[in-house]
């Protein structure tokens, strides 16, 4: 397989559970069934057919899919570019050729990884759509499934959004939560002191964010040098524009990015960035993305 966007040792485990979580030490015991019927060495093809129109996401991971759930089956083709591009209901994407037996025990497995990382896909597709001509660009969160979050959040990208910190390893981003005591007429110092200790990091951040509630402490945040993006939580579309005026006000534009986050949809979203946030985290596209439905189909 070529260069792909994954930790690929860490992806092996993945699948390498999800296999063991289905065979466990028995194995397919519906397929020791066929005897005869369907000899052990039969050798079938099989498209990956959406059923649904969307986002596909998932031809970077067929090869290790295969690799470790089916090694006797390989890709025979594949879409080009098909994690970056729309798929429609009823068009093959990819076509599998190999052992049937290692098929019948992979199929589940292999689907059950496309489907919800179509769906990621096709979801955060949606929300880029909604917002199209803005200046404001879709964010994901770290609101993602244990385990799974290096392909959900490449899953994102594949339908158009960006991704946000990685882990708690990679920036920083100081929330409420941090701040929780300081009064705001003390916030603009306590955030001095805690930056003036980034020198002191293991790292250095990607980037740092600090979270507001309201816009006296935005006010107090924007006096604070060395903040890249202020979270505004929560923020009513009209204190949103209220946030983005008193930047203008500050000449703080393209040196301190704005991010919505908080209570964002489908219904909402573009009113939200029509304040003109540059930023828009939106959770629900890797925690709530229902599955793109995605057919293994013998031919």
């Amino acid at each position: 397989m070529s260069e792909t966007p994954f930790n690929t040792n860490q992806l092996r485990a993945i699948i390498q559970l999800a296999r063991e979580e289905d065979l466990c030490e028995h194995g397919d015991l519906t397929s020791h069934l066929l005897g005869e019927t369907r000899p052990i060495q039969e050798r079938g093809k099989w498209h990956v057919t959406p059923r649904q129109s969307g986002r596909f996401c998932g031809a970077a991971i067929l090869p290790l899919l295969l690799e470790t759930l089916a090694p006797e089956v390989t890709l025979d083709w594949l879409r080009p570019d098909a994690d970056h591009t729309a798929a429609t209901a009823g068009e093959p994407v990819a076509l599998l050729v190999g052992r049937t037996c290692q098929m019948l025990a992979a199929e589940r497995t292999i689907l059950n990884f496309l489907q919800h990382l179509s769906g990621v896909a096709t979801l955060t597709h949606r929300f880029v759509e909604a917002i199209a001509g803005t200046h404001a660009k879709i964010y994901d969160t770290r609101k993602t499934t244990p385990g799974l979050r290096q392909l959900e959040k490449f899953a994102v990208r594949c339908g158009g959004g960006h991704n946000h910190r990685i882990g708690l390893y990679d920036a920083v981003l100081i929330k409420d939560n941090h701040l929780a005591g300081i009064p705001t007429g003390r916030l603009a110092h306590a955030l001095f002191e805690m930056l003036n200790r980034i020198p002191h990091l293991p790292s250095k951040p990607a980037f740092v964010e600090v979270e507001c509630d309201d816009l006296e402490q935005f006010d107090q945040l924007l006096k604070v040098v060395g903040i890249d993006v202020i979270l505004l939580d929560n923020f009513s579309p009209e204190d949103m524009r209220g946030a983005v005026a008193l930047r203008e006000v500050r000449g703080l534009r393209g040196k301190v990015e704005l991010e919505a986050s908080g209570g964002v949809t489908l219904d909402n979203i573009r009113a939200v960035a029509e304040t003109g946030v540059e930023r828009i985290a939106v959770g629900a596209i890797t925690h709530s993305a229902p599955i793109l439905d995605i057919g293994l189909d013998a031919i």
